[in-house]
Parts: C-alpha cells; sequence; structure tokens
C-alpha cells in the first residue's frame, strides 16, 4: 500500500506529462522522518542528469525539530536519484528534445522506502490551461444538469 507524502499539485496544471518514471530518492533520516510529518514540498522541483547522475533540485523539506544540529543540512539541498543507467539513458534522450523537462509528481512512500514519481513534461501555454479550465466548467455543468434531471 502506497501513501503520498508530498504531491506536486501544480505539475500537472502546468505541464503536459508525456511519460512517468518511479526513482528512488537519497535521504538522511531526520529528512525522512520530515516527510512522514508532511513537512516538505515540490513546488517549483525539477530533476536534471550531470555526469550521468540523476539530482532533484529545489525540492524543500523543512528541518526536523527533534534532529541534532550536525543531523541538519540545507532544506533546498539537491538530492540523488537512485535509477539505472537505462533509465538515467531514456530520461537524458526524452529532454534532449527542446521545451521538455524532467518534474516530480509525487513523493510517497512504498514498501519502507520513499520513492519519488518523476514526469516527462513539455510545458502548457496560457491558451492550453485556458482550454482545459473551459472543458472542466463545460463538465461539471453538463453533470449538474444531468443529477438535476435525475432528482425529478
Amino acid at each position: 500500500m502506497d501513501r503520498d507524502l508530498v504531491i506536486n499539485r501544480k505539475a500537472r496544471r502546468d505541464y503536459n506529462i508525456i511519460k512517468t518514471l518511479e526513482a528512488g530518492i537519497v535521504l538522511l533520516g531526520s529528512e525522512v522522518k520530515s516527510l512522514k510529518e508532511g513537512k516538505g514540498s515540490l513546488e517549483g522541483a525539477f530533476a536534471r542528469i550531470e555526469n550521468g547522475e540523476a539530482f532533484l533540485y529545489q525540492m524543500n523539506i523543512s528541518p526536523y525539530e527533534k534532529a541534532p544540529t550536525y543531523a541538519l543540512r540545507d532544506p533546498k539541498t539537491p538530492r540523488k536519484l537512485l535509477l539505472h543507467k537505462k533509465e538515467i539513458g531514456e530520461l537524458a534522450g526524452a529532454i534532449s528534445r527542446q521545451g521538455r523537462t524532467i518534474v516530480p509528481l509525487k513523493l510517497y512512500y512504498r514498501r519502507g522506502k520513499i520513492k519519488v514519481l518523476l514526469g516527462i513534461a513539455s510545458g502548457k501555454s496560457q491558451v492550453d490551461k485556458r482550454e482545459k479550465i473551459k472543458e472542466q466548467e463545460s463538465q461539471r455543468e453538463i453533470s449538474r444538469i444531468l443529477k438535476r434531471r435525475r432528482e425529478v
């Protein structure tokens, strides 16, 4: 059973997610405890591939209050992602195209490990966002009308 720790709600609104991939993440024990308390944020976070390794940038994990001072580190420190070489190559090939990036969609707990769901994404334009909002509003209106008809 998976338990979501942190969800990046803006990612699906701002990007078209082309493909998703699960990765492990290197964390300190105090960071794991902080995440379990829900003190993390993926807003504005992104992943990059450097020297054949994947790193997650701009992810914020607030310091755990009960942790000793030597066990604390900067909340926005880049964190290494654990992927196979084949997966890293796949990610590198996918983002080599213009306008694509790697966005973390959520952090979750699975079988005693914290995992990151990464999405290969391309940015949405303002027009696309507006069209999606209009479509959602029309669907809501249709469902309201249908619900009223069933009640009568």
